[in-house]
């Protein structure tokens, strides 16, 4: 049998040019690429420079220790700071984030120690931080299930006329599943107060954009569900502040949810375990690197005088320290209770007595084991 070939395509409506603040070369953009949006005070522009070095640095550590074998995998998400900076830099105190597995800066910004981001990675926890602590859900490594319990808890915070909004991750690959769908509909008809941000890195693993879906960009399709969508340059960080913040507070104001599209590229591999030049051309990762979120910013700011010689120093200290912070908790010995797989399943007052009969008995075997052995055969 042959295989299915691909249909001819009608020619596509052309794109329409993205929203941003500040272009490539640094320079504050023509205000007809602003979509009405202003840029941000340079005191703001300043501390997301701080937060996007900080976390490329944490990412270049973390994937110097996965390379030595410290971890066992890691999603790098190198080139896609502003989106991921931006969209935390916008949360209230009383706001959730919900992550996927290549989110763990945003985690970092968010202020989870590197310890307890890095503890799945290494085999230690599934989630090693206090999801309530911090407002953070687990990161999700399915595609897209991560929307529908942002909708869900978001939902619940509407009908309990909390304040709260629900802000989720997703990759252009997580929008072809169903999940994404379900979410967006119930969203957009129940006007749940969430945030779906949409990191377009242009490629799911080995699976381009254009294979997976003909519309012009994933914000298109926001349209259908019923709600606002934007197209912004996700390596403008200060673009990505600006939509963000706003939709946050179209969403905590009643208005219902937002759909945002960064475009921008995985500059890194898919993982650890990935060969990117199986699917993608070098060139193209180069032409990606010229766009860098953090240089774009740092030369704006420089322009402005917003970025002197001290707080330069200042921020590669303050890098430095995190990287080394990383280093040394890496490579300590992570201890163990196999007794804790019994533990946060239920609350204390739901425990079930079947849990605490195999916990009892797991106990007891661990036990004896520790127990000083005897030579059996020295009597012999």
């Amino acid at each position: 049998m042959q295989p299915l070939a691909q249909p001819p395509r009608q020619a596509p409506i052309a794109t329409p040019p993205l929203l941003r603040l500040i272009d490539d070369a640094g320079h504050a953009a023509p205000a007809a690429e602003s979509g009405g949006f202003a840029l941000p005070p340079l005191t703001t522009l300043l501390r997301l420079y701080r937060q996007m070095v900080v976390a490329r640095r944490f990412e270049a550590q973390v994937t110097a220790l996965t390379r030595q074998g410290r971890l066992a995998t890691y999603p790098s998400a190198l080139g896609q700071e502003a989106c991921e900076i931006a969209a935390v830099a916008s949360l209230a105190p009383e706001d959730w984030l919900f992550p996927t597995y290549r989110d763990s800066i945003a985690l970092l910004t968010r202020g989870v120690p590197p310890e307890q981001i890095l503890a799945s990675f290494r085999g230690d926890w599934h989630s090693g931080y206090d999801q309530q602590q911090h407002r953070i859900a687990p990161q999700a490594t399915p595609l897209a299930t991560q929307a529908l319990h942002a909708v869900g808890l978001a939902t619940a915070a509407k009908l309990k006329r909390h304040s709260t909004v629900a802000l989720t991750l997703l990759g252009d690959g997580a929008t072809s599943e169903g999940d994404a769908h379900e979410a967006f509909n119930f969203a957009a008809v129940w006007q749940a107060p969430v945030v779906f941000l949409v990191q377009n890195n242009q490629f799911a693993i080995s699976v381009p954009l254009d294979k997976q879906m003909a519309c012009r960009t994933i914000a298109d399709k926001a349209i259908g569900y019923g709600m606002p969508g934007y197209y912004v340059d996700g390596n403008d960080v200060a673009a990505m502040y600006a939509v963000v913040t706003a939709a946050i507070d179209r969403a905590r104001s009643g208005g219902g949810p937002t759909l945002i599209e960064g475009l921008t590229y995985r500059i890194e591999a898919h993982t650890n375990s990935d060969d990117p030049s199986r699917y993608r051309n070098a060139a193209d990762v180069d032409v990606w690197r010229g766009r860098d979120p953090i240089e774009r910013l740092e030369k704006y700011l420089v322009s402005e005088g917003a970025l002197p010689a001290a707080e330069r120093a200042d921020i590669t200290r303050e890098a430095e320290e995190l990287a080394a912070a990383t280093r040394d908790c890496m490579t300590r010995q992570a201890t163990s209770d196999p007794l804790e797989l019994f533990d946060h399943l239920y609350s204390p007052s739901s425990a079930r007595p079947a849990l605490a009969e195999q916990r009892a008995f797991l106990a007891a075997e661990l036990a004896e084991l520790a127990a000083p052995s005897t030579d059996k055969g020295a009597n012999r």
